[in-house]
């Protein structure tokens, strides 16, 4: 794999359980691809995923949420 260059992806979706006006971190990351990051928190604002990435050089994926059509029924 000589000159080949692996992208790592940070995969990130809103969390669900968050209100409006709440000021607590509002993302979750789902996955990371391509490289290996240790992850110490389980809630996350934007800026910092997003310097995360830059750190790591990272690409981030914002998921799409989820219809309520395809949700898990209770």
């Amino acid at each position: 794999m000589v000159g080949r260059r692996v992208c790592m992806k940070i995969y990130v979706r809103e969390r669900q359980k968050v209100g409006e006006g709440v000021e607590s971190p509002k993302y979750r990351i789902i996955a990371v691809t391509g490289g290996e990051v240790q992850i110490a928190a389980t809630h996350f604002r934007k800026f910092e995923i997003e310097q995360i990435a830059k750190d790591v050089k990272a690409e981030v994926v914002y998921m799409k949420p989820v219809d309520d059509e395809h949700k898990k029924k209770k």
